[in-house]
């Protein structure tokens, strides 16, 4: 008999956390999480999320052993301004058996009825800058810290349960010695002069803080014509800029601005992490801490993670001077391997920076939707 009850207190919380570290075990493509920082971003007075936003955690059991889990989300900005009456559901984790799959979903049909929504739409998380989307394509492929990996009978569980493709994202990768700087920067000297841009980079962290919120405002803007998208808020950028800024290398943010000192344009890079995760096993202490340092110092393969430019500079070659600095910045690290994070289908103008490095797709997800 399946039986589903929420995650309330840190032990059982924690104990939602952890069942993927069983599910997974010895699977050499998943990336294990944080799980402090796992617990911080699930505690309701540290994430300022659940300002604009619910969430409740369910864990299912057969004979007492925890064999599947799900979080079922209410982003009540996505309702309330965007009129999109969705539940959304992520953290979905579960054994091969279609019934506790549905079992899970049922909380959140309820979520979604109790409060006259009209579809269920997952995985994804809370926001714009959390994890998204079933692996459908890469199952053989090492995952990122920012994506979620899943076994691939998750997609016949949501198919037998009437579940549709909503959205589609692709990931793609490319050795750094695709990058040919002839196509960039030939273009750059011309591109400053003719908009009067500069680009600034960074040796450490407190250069980089005073344009974080100018840069979250940029990434509002430049995303806001999206389907999928769902703003930043105020107090969320300070919890982002207190929870990453510090942990990604000052050399890896490159930003662009104009004549006036106003930010155009922004990327992030990280190192990738996974295989330091990997490691660490959950845990910062006593080792795990060590793995990420020795990653983010020495890691020869780096994550793309944002990039946004600002409309009115769209399609003017400003990512030129980006991919100038990037290039100057990993000759001299020694990249070996650059990595793209999930990017929706449809963004077109975002797969297009990409073309002349010769990306191969090896990664593909999708959400799913069903109408309550």
């Amino acid at each position: 008999m399946i039986t589903v009850y929420e995650a309330k207190s840190k032990k059982e919380i924690t104990a939602f956390i952890k069942f993927p570290f069983t599910l997974y075990k010895n699977n050499k493509y998943w990336v294990p999480p944080l799980i402090a920082d796992e617990l911080a971003s699930f505690d309701k007075t540290k994430n300022p999320v659940f300002k604009n936003a619910e969430a409740y955690f369910y864990v299912a059991k057969i004979d007492n052993i925890i064999v599947g889990r799900i979080a079922a989300i209410i982003n009540w900005q996505e309702v309330n301004h965007q009129h999109k009456k969705k539940v959304r559901f992520g953290w979905f984790d579960a054994i091969d058996n279609s019934d506790v799959t549905e079992a899970l979903l049922e909380k959140v049909y309820e979520l979604g009825r109790k409060n006259n929504l009209d579809h269920v739409e997952g995985p994804m998380g809370f926001s714009n800058l959390d994890k998204v989307g079933l692996l459908t394509k890469g199952y053989d492929q090492m995952g990122t810290m920012i994506t979620w990996y899943n076994h691939p009978y998750y997609v016949t569980h949501f198919e037998k349960l009437g579940f549709t493709i909503e959205k589609q994202f692709i990931e793609s990768v490319f050795p750094f010695s695709n990058v040919k700087p002839e196509h960039f920067m030939k273009a750059t000297e011309l591109i400053k002069k003719r908009y009067h841009l500069r680009s600034l980079t960074f040796k450490k962290t407190k250069e980089v803080m005073p344009y974080v919120d100018k840069m979250f405002d940029l990434f509002n803007e430049s995303y806001a014509k999206l389907s999928s998208f769902v703003a930043i808020s105020e107090i969320q950028k300070e919890y982002f800029k207190k929870k990453y800024i510090n942990f990604i290398n000052p050399e890896y943010i490159k930003f662009v601005v104009d004549k006036d000192h106003q930010l155009i344009a922004f990327s992030i890079v990280m190192p990738s992490f996974s295989e330091a995760l990997q490691k660490a096993n959950g845990k910062l202490f006593p080792f795990g801490f060590w793995h990420l340092l020795q990653a983010r110092k020495h890691s020869k393969d780096v994550v793309f993670y944002l990039i946004g430019i600002a409309p009115e500079y769209q399609n003017k070659g400003v990512t030129a001077l980006i991919f100038e600095e990037y290039y100057k910045t990993f000759s001299e690290k020694g990249i070996q391997t650059c990595i793209r994070t999930p990017e929706l289908l449809e963004n077109n103008a975002i797969h297009l920076l990409w073309k002349n490095f010769d990306p191969v797709i090896h990664c593909e997800r999708k959400t799913y939707l069903k109408e309550l």
